[in-house]
């Protein structure tokens, strides 16, 4: 069945319209029978279309009821496909049930919601093992940069803590309907098997978010809240640097030290 409607601006759709490219994106997920894969935003199921034939477990949120009519009359004989139609932002992660699967996340994120989406799988990092999806070009070659480049950001350092980062192909935007204004990209995102942070989790995100929000500035200054004026000098850390000197590993290591002097005070 194809319903007739038009892709809504509000909620950023711009539909893939390339069969191939939206195989290539499936097959990256490595689909196993052991997995259960949440695709977020199906729309009219370019993705979703290939799902029925692999041996997973899968969970699509989509919150436009127009598309959610569509893949219900669609995917009819997909027994393995659950539709839930809703807001994959308040989409409660922990209400599935997992029973020892591999979580795994895919779809073709609205470009005005896909920081929000990354920051809820920052939010629940332990369960998504792996991710795959196609975002603004921009955003993608953010995630993957390293420090020294001007992309490198907040983004760049959350999701490389915690995943190994690709970005795989890029994606005209002439295989979009509406065309968006930019082009797009396809990522990757697999958990690291041994993560080390040893600091808390949000107080890391606000450490990190406090000195790239003001990146111009050298650390002494963006970060100066964390530290007495006195003791400036005594950190370990050079901090005539600026957010985007850091490695991800400095990062990790800023945190536990001020985490440490936080506690002992």
């Amino acid at each position: 069945m194809q319903l007739n409607f038009k892709p809504k601006q509000s909620l950023g759709q711009n539909f893939l319209i390339d069969k191939n490219i939206a195989g290539k994106i499936v097959n990256l997920i490595q689909v196993s029978k052991d997995d259960l894969i949440v695709e977020i935003g199906p729309g009219r199921g370019v993705l979703t279309q290939f799902f029925c034939d692999k041996p997973a477990s899968f969970v699509i949120v989509e919150i436009d009821s127009r598309s959610v009519d569509l893949l219900r009359q669609n995917l009819a004989q997909c027994t393995k496909i659950e539709i839930v139609h809703g807001d994959f932002l308040s989409f409660d992660i922990n209400s599935l049930n997992l029973q020892k699967r591999r979580l795994k996340w895919i779809g073709n994120l609205p470009y005005n919601i896909t920081s929000s989406v990354l920051f809820k799988m920052l939010s629940v990092h332990p369960l998504v093992q792996k991710a795959v999806f196609m975002v603004q070009v921009e955003v993608a070659q953010r995630i993957v940069s390293t420090s020294g480049s001007k992309l490198y950001g907040i983004l760049s350092v959350l999701m490389q803590t915690f995943y190994d980062v690709k970005l795989v192909f890029k994606v005209s935007k002439h295989v979009f309907r509406p065309k968006p204004k930019v082009d797009s990209a396809v990522i990757s995102l697999d958990i690291r098997p041994e993560v080390t942070l040893n600091c808390d989790m949000l107080f890391f995100q606000k450490l990190v978010k406090t000195a790239f929000n003001q990146r111009r500035k050298q650390l002494r200054n963006s970060l100066r809240s964390y530290f007495d004026r006195e003791e400036i000098e005594s950190v370990p850390f050079d901090l005539s640097r600026r957010a985007e000197d850091l490695t991800v590993e400095e990062w990790k290591k800023l945190c536990r030290f001020l985490e440490k002097k936080k506690k002992l005070i």
